[in-house]
């Protein structure tokens, strides 16, 4: 009769084992990915800067923390924070600068909504709608809510020049942008500007010199601070602009009936906004901090 007992693991199958659970691990170690290094110190907010882009000189960081941003009559102001974030490439032979965005997938220019005050009554005016859109527009008003955000989205190329940003020439820094107003009655393709027809915002820390009915104002560069040489921050910062013009709203209300009231509702926006708007009567103030340091300097310090 066969005895049955425990089985034996041999000398030569404990080694087997143990080869393939090391391998196995040497495939996990290899599979993990590697930690990032990151901006420390003076320099965490480049974090997003594109240094790993040829020709990257220097990195900004920016934040608008407060001002206005006005279309004709209509004054939206700035309480949550906006951010502009990126690098720049200088011509060593020209001066001249070139802008690049974000890099690591992050958004150049934060879209940030901003509160309309009044919302969807202040930005609407419905007498003139047919019957069945002023039911629909009653019944939203009745039950749903009525707040509307404005949210500036960057949709072209960014330029700057630090020499005029620092002796308060023109075009310090221009943002193309559209304006996306959002709230569930206007639907989610409701837009003043567009790729085709941005808003340009030539800001300037300088004087303007708009048009009329708008009155020059005045922007500042701030508080300016050094650190190491290599960051250069300026606080308290105010960019301005009021020449810029803006174009009529578009895509107003595309959710309701399959989009066959977009016309009436696009007619209802622009009246209320005095859309299109020529320059001279919209205005933008940004408030706030701008950084810029050496992209040396911002690779020197990461860990």
């Amino acid at each position: 009769m066969t005895r049955m007992g425990k089985p034996h693991v041999g000398g030569r199958a404990a080694a087997l084992l143990l080869a393939v659970a090391a391998v196995s691990l040497a495939v996990l170690g290899s599979a993990a990915p590697a930690l990032a290094l990151k901006p420390t110190g003076h320099y965490v907010n480049f974090g997003n800067c594109p240094t790993k882009t040829a020709g990257v000189n220097f990195c900004v960081f920016a934040q608008t923390t407060s001002g206005e941003f006005k279309i004709k009559k209509t004054e939206v102001p700035i309480t949550k924070t906006i951010t502009l974030q990126g690098g720049i490439v200088v011509n060593e032979e020209t001066g001249s600068e070139a802008w690049v965005n974000a890099a690591n997938g992050a958004e150049t220019l934060s879209k940030t909504p901003q509160s309309v005050p009044g919302g969807l009554l202040k930005i609407m005016s419905p007498e003139f709608f047919p019957e069945p859109l002023k039911k629909i527009f009653n019944e939203f008003i009745n039950k749903g809510p009525t707040g509307v955000n404005a949210t500036a989205e960057l949709v072209g190329n960014i330029t700057i020049s630090r020499l005029a940003l620092l002796t308060g020439a023109p075009n310090a820094l221009n943002l193309p942008v559209r304006v996306h107003l959002e709230n569930e009655f206007l639907g989610p393709t409701c837009y003043v500007g567009s790729k085709a027809h941005p808003v340009n915002i030539e800001l300037t820390t300088g004087a303007t010199s708009p048009p009329l009915p708008n009155e020059s104002i005045k922007g500042s560069l701030g508080e300016v601070e050094f650190i190491e040489e290599n960051l250069l921050i300026l606080k308290k910062n105010v960019l301005v602009n009021n020449t810029f013009a803006a174009p009529e709203a578009e895509g107003c209300g595309s959710q309701i009936l399959f989009g066959i009231f977009t016309p009436l509702v696009d007619g209802a926006v622009n009246l209320e906004l005095g859309l299109p708007s020529v320059s001279g009567n919209n205005t933008a103030i940004l408030k706030g901090q701008l950084e810029n340091a050496s992209a040396a300097a911002v690779k020197a310090s990461e860990k």
